[in-house]
């Protein structure tokens, strides 16, 4: 039998503890005057750094830490548990009443407009002499009224008005007009009714503590969700412990508000009161680590499902491979993945999304073209963020075809099952037709966009332009920008990024013609370019414009910004110098770090990050430091290595090849690696007998 994902995490069922290093247990003092307030449990259990275990007699001193004073417990008081493990019972249906007599009623309520009083219709079908509906009557009301919130607030206004010796409007009718509001995503008009019943003196049971936690959380007013929580608990919530369903959709509003510590500090503290979570605790559980990238927090949650003996469902299951992904565990994300159809689950459109994904960033070719086989054999059906998901992997692993027939199919108006294509349907398409520098269908596509009245958003600009600039069309990438800014495009930094690449790639006329669009909304940026032009300009200069230029741009647009200058230093013949001083700039600036790793045997320069002309300039940069030392006599490596990388895109430019070329070209003696593709190595031996006869070389000249 194939090794299931979960064995891959952990060999054996270990014990419960230890949870992940940010969970924390505590002990809490029990009052016997009141109920501590959540916000005092939360307190120490979030802020307290206590072992799991009891530490051994004298192990505080030891470590020149206070032992602890024990914490009093009333033995004749039981410590209050943080939620309640039953809900309240529900009648049997044989035991509802039958809704035949007030069939009339209903449907004359629900012909009335959404916003009308329904007192008028009641009073008619209720008239004093006959006295009011009873309870089971007015219940069943409001259950069929419960698709108009406006109808059951109404309704709940009339049972209100009866007198009170003749009816009694308890927390029940509250509880059924509040999943009303809840339904319909009302949060204002929720918390009004709630504080309306506190008013009243009306009690709130944990029902109507968690329906309002629940349409806080639905209504993404996650900090009023973490306010009724703590009202709940605290003493002036009525002494009502949250239930289970309370428990997971606060395990949810803390996740949301990634407050870690609290969600752990709650999950500890109710698995000790005798607690079992559900499916929606461990999926709420899973996609907090996930987002948090925090791996060993996911085998924590597959350590509790095993010991309380549940079986992921389809939502934990797209929650862990979510999780997985995130994390960059392709590898335990398929092994999952494969377990889960296994065990008899089918995946949905999210599942396969998760999939897709995870199978696109690690380029796996032939797995992505497996899930695509499944997906149509089983005809599963596909929503629009599945299909564009799937465009964008075909665009990662070079699926052309592939992707093709879906686009077509998303086309047919013929195809009912199958979305029909956006502004992102149209983007993947684009990029694939860009990575395989098909211009001329990237610019039909555009256009088709434009024709089938879908705006392009800025991505389909910056992949269209950048397609034009790889294919030499760069009048095109001007035409395209220049229509762009006509229609409001908004540039941003990767968008001038993209131009900055097109500018290295240009020559002649054309340079200044991209020069002039990449002023239109970088001004700074040609200033800067236009300085490093001029043989004049001093590093002082160009460092304050340098630093201008970067500050001013997004983090993730500076290193390229800096490579894409180094080109252009490069390739337009800027004084030689230009290409140092940057380099030298940007390592300043932090952004070109971890390129050199020494070790004692091996120095390692990895240039994957860099472009070609950027890749050159830091060979170079490194050489001349290793030509430093040898002439001053101080220790080398006995190895050297340079890592280029070797994507496995289909069609990505390697640096490799580039990098082969300029080793050629300079006659430096470092070989193509047998042993890891992508990688360049040579000796010491090798490198400064080299370096010797270059120096003499050059001495003679």
């Amino acid at each position: 039998m194939a090794p299931t994902a979960a064995a891959f995490l952990f060999h054996a069922p270990p014990p419960r503890k230890p949870m992940p290093s940010s969970r924390r247990t505590t002990t809490i003092l029990c009052s016997s005057s009141s109920t501590p307030s959540l916000s005092d449990q939360l307190h120490p259990l979030s802020r307290t750094l206590l072992a799991d275990k009891p530490t051994p007699a004298g192990a505080g001193q030891q470590q020149g830490r206070p032992t602890p004073e024990p914490t009093w417990v009333n033995p004749s008081k039981p410590r209050p548990t943080v939620l309640s493990l039953s809900r309240h019972r529900r009648r049997p249906a044989s035991s509802h009443p039958s809704s035949a007599p007030l069939q009339p009623l209903i449907r004359d309520l629900r012909a009335l407009p959404e916003d009308a009083d329904v007192a008028p219709t009641l009073r008619a079908f209720f008239p004093d002499d006959g006295g009011p509906p009873s309870s089971s009557d007015a219940l069943l009301l409001l259950n069929y009224l419960h698709p108009s919130w406006r109808k059951s607030l109404s309704l709940l206004s009339y049972l209100r008005s009866l007198p009170a010796d003749a009816f009694a409007v308890d927390t029940i009718f509250f509880n059924v007009a509040l999943k009303s509001l809840r339904a319909a995503r009302r949060w204002a008009e929720c918390e009004r009714l709630a504080l309306d019943m506190v008013a009243s003196g009306v009690p709130l049971d944990n029902i109507t503590y968690s329906t309002l936690i629940t349409a806080a959380r639905r209504c993404r007013q996650f900090a009023k969700a973490v306010e009724w929580f703590e009202r709940m608990y605290s003493p002036g919530g009525g002494g009502v412990l949250p239930d289970e369903v309370t428990y997971s959709a606060v395990l949810d509003v803390y996740a949301q508000l990634r407050m870690k510590e609290e969600v752990l500090a709650l999950f500890d503290r109710a698995r000790g009161s005798g607690w079992k979570p559900d499916h929606v605790a461990f999926a709420v559980l899973a996609k907090m680590f996930g987002e948090a990238g925090d791996y060993d927090g996911i085998q924590f949650v597959f350590r509790e499902m095993r010991e309380v003996g549940i079986k992921p469902n389809i939502f934990v299951y797209n929650a862990l491979l979510e999780a997985l992904g995130k994390t960059g565990k392709p590898g335990l994300a398929r092994s999952l993945f494969e377990e889960m159809t296994a065990e008899g689950v089918e995946p949905n459109a999210r599942t396969l999304t998760a999939v897709a994904k995870i199978y696109g960033r690690a380029r796996w070719g032939r797995d992505a073209l497996q899930l695509w086989e499944q997906m149509r054999q089983k005809k599963i059906p596909a929503d629009s963020i599945l299909c564009n998901t799937l465009l964008s992997m075909c665009a990662d692993v070079g699926l052309v075809a592939e992707a093709e027939q879906l686009f077509e199919e998303m086309k047919d108006p013929e195809l009912s099952d199958v979305p029909k294509p956006d502004k992102w349907s149209y983007t993947a398409m684009i990029n694939i037709y860009g990575s395989i520098k098909d211009a001329d269908r990237a610019l039909q596509l555009f256009a088709e966009m434009l024709a089938e009245g879908i705006e392009p958003n800025i991505m389909s600009y910056t992949i269209v332009i950048q397609c034009l600039g790889k294919t030499n069309r760069i009048q095109d990438a001007a035409e395209v920008l220049e229509a762009g800014l006509e229609r409001g495009l908004k540039p941003d930094d990767r968008l001038c990024g993209c131009l900055l690449s097109v500018v290295a790639l240009s020559s002649g006329d054309e340079t200044e013609l991209m020069l002039a669009c990449l002023e239109k909304v970088n001004r700074n940026l040609v200033k800067l370019i236009r300085l490093l032009g001029d043989a004049q300009v001093g590093v002082d200069e160009l460092k304050e414009e340098l630093k201008a230029v970067l500050n001013a741009a997004d983090s993730e647009v500076r290193r390229p910004y800096c490579n894409c200058l180094i080109d252009i230093c490069q390739n337009h013949g800027f004084p030689a110098h230009r290409s140092g001083e940057l380099f030298h700039l940007a390592q300043h600036y932090g952004l070109y770090s971890k390129l050199h790793i020494r070790k004692d045997e091996e120095w390692l320069l990895d240039l994957r990050s860099l472009s070609v002309g950027a890749a050159k300039t830091a060979f170079d940069d490194w050489m001349k430091t290793i030509s430093e030392r040898s002439a001053q006599g101080k220790p080398l490596p006995e190895f050297f290595n340079v890592f280029t990388g070797s994507s496995t895109h289909k069609f990505a430019q390697g640096l490799a090849s580039a990098f082969a070329v300029h080793l050629e070209e300079t006659a430096v003696p470092f070989r193509p690696s047998e042993s890891q593709v992508g990688s360049f190595v040579s000796s010491r031996d090798d490198l400064v007998s080299w370096l010797q006869t270059s120096s003499s070389s050059s001495v003679a000249a």
